[in-house]
């Protein structure tokens, strides 16, 4: 059996020692690669990894996005300052941001708290990141002053509206009562402690956390969190995070239903998700996850960039229900099983590769040839960038403005390579016939690291797909060659996988001429 080259921080045991059962966690893993853009599985039980499932090429030490559950380390960062006697959770936010308050605030304002931020009750009608897009980037722009002047059309407490921006302003009353930034407040008091290295957090135009999202952390990371909050905030003999406070931060606080999805409307806590069974969660767009069951003494992570997160969560539930309950629904504490046995390991997954031929009589035609793009008429051209994985509001996908497109080969890999409308450099991506090559590519004027995979689906088709690693963001381009039968002509189409925004990216015709 492969064995995983993570930095292991918990120890690893066989399932079955735990009352696990091995064939479940598989059928689980099945079930997960099915559901495509699975990126990463943990399961713990009693304190020790049962299982860990990776889908080449995301890695156990490569970082990922987590989007939303960022959210649920600033609640617990808010907790350790309310222990620390910085903050009370009925202190009125316009008393703890009198620079970025309104001068006549209005009765609803005046009353919303702290508490009224954790629970997403603030009032608001809707998310109010909405109202920073218009200084996202501006430097020295204040989200949290844009985020108290949005109307707060209920009385704070009343109304669950999920609220990236209540989160935000959390971070920035933080920010303003340490004088630092979040992730440095958490940095010696949780993640030294939990052994979480080189994390890291976006920061708004101030250098604000955004506290919303923007957190990377490792699986393993999330996992070890998701053990901290198991044990009630004991980790190793000390008490990171008071008990009483994990208990509020992850009890049903208000209603938040209704919902389709039954796991939506189990109740909201302090910035954690309640889910059936019994078990509450940390949970990120795309399907980040951090699922925590006190019943069964087991936690499980999942990474991943699917929209199918109602299924993912419904499979790790399945498995989670199915585990005997414990005697003592508190968790382990501190004692935690050694290394024994052999955990559920899989390594030999990859996210969804084209499937086709690795060449084509066409492709000797049409290779090495630049093809000149025009925006199909009726398109909307969008912006010169194009997506970028991240924050629902910094890094939705725009349309993207390809000026050029075209291939080439080195040895057993295809090269795709294009230019922006607005830029004369040329990028290029290698992709694997069958596997996938690692390499980067500048996005957004960042190079990031990305892996590309490639094959002839037809014989005048050539798919190619691009992963944002790290992220769960993929794109998928088909280039259909036809015209005179020497592929002069390409029709193109960018799509992306998941998004916050449009997934059709690109449909254009391409001119060029043949070798």
């Amino acid at each position: 059996m492969p064995t995983t080259t993570t930095s292991a921080r918990l120890p690893r045991t066989d399932p079955e020692a735990q009352g696990v059962d091995r064939a479940a966690l598989t059928r689980l893993v099945e079930t997960l690669d099915e559901l495509r853009d699975v990126h990463s599985l943990m399961v713990l039980r009693h304190g020790a990894v049962v299982a860990e499932a990776w889908w080449h090429p995301y890695a156990p030490d490569e970082p990922h996005t987590m989007f939303s559950v960022s959210k649920s380390f600033t609640a617990t960062a808010v907790g350790l300052a309310v222990d620390e006697g910085l903050l009370a959770t009925d202190d009125r936010v316009v008393d703890l941001l009198p620079e970025d308050a309104p001068a006549d605030p209005g009765d609803n304002l005046a009353a919303m708290t702290v508490r009224d931020l954790l629970t997403m009750t603030s009032g608001h009608g809707t998310d109010t990141m909405n109202f920073t897009l218009t200084n996202l980037h501006v430097p020295g722009s204040s989200w949290a002053r844009a985020i108290l002047a949005a109307p707060v059309t209920h009385e704070p407490g009343t109304h669950f509206v999920y609220n990236t921006g209540a989160t935000h302003l959390l971070s920035a009353i933080l920010h303003r009562l340490t004088g630092g930034r979040l992730l440095d407040y958490l940095e010696p008091r949780l993640l030294v402690p939990l052994g979480i290295a080189g994390a890291t957090w976006e920061q708004c135009p101030r250098g604000i956390d955004v506290g919303g999202y923007g957190l990377r952390l490792t699986t393993e990371d999330l996992a070890v969190f998701g053990q901290l909050l198991l044990q009630r905030g004991a980790w190793r003999g000390e008490q990171l995070v008071p008990a009483a406070w994990v208990d509020e931060m992850t009890s049903a606080q208000v209603p938040n239903g209704p919902d389709q999805n039954a796991d939506w409307e189990q109740g909201y806590g302090y910035q954690f998700w309640r889910c059936r069974g019994g078990a509450y969660r940390a949970d990120g767009a795309f399907g980040q996850f951090c699922v925590v069951s006190p019943d069964r003494d087991m936690v499980a992570v999942l990474t991943s960039g699917t929209s199918a997160t109602a299924a993912e969560l419904e499979a790790v539930l399945e498995v989670m229900g199915a585990v005997d309950p414990v005697a003592d629904p508190a968790g382990p504490g501190t004692d935690v099983p050694s290394d024994g046995g052999s955990p559920l390991v899989r390594e030999d997954h990859a996210v969804t590769l084209p499937r086709g031929a690795s060449h084509v009589a066409l492709e000797d035609f049409v290779r090495g040839s630049t093809f000149t793009l025009g925006v199909h008429d009726g398109e909307d051209p969008g912006t010169p960038d194009g997506p970028v994985p991240g924050a629902p509001d910094k890094h939705a996908p725009s349309v993207l403005r390809w000026d050029s497109v075209g291939i080439d080969r080195q040895g057993d890999e295809i090269e795709l390579g294009w230019t922006l409308a607005d830029s004369d450099e040329r990028q290029v991506v290698r992709c694997g016939v069958g596997r996938w090559a690692l390499g980067r590519a500048r996005v957004d004027h960042e190079e990031v690291p990305v892996a590309g995979g490639a094959a002839w689906t037809a014989p005048h088709e050539l798919t190619c797909r691009l992963l944002w690693r790290g992220t769960p963001f993929a794109l998928d381009m088909r280039l259909t060659f036809g015209g005179d039968g020497e592929g002069r002509r390409v029709e193109v189409a960018v799509d992306q996988n998941v998004s916050f925004g449009p997934t059709t990216l690109l449909r254009a015709t391409g001119i060029g001429a043949a070798r």
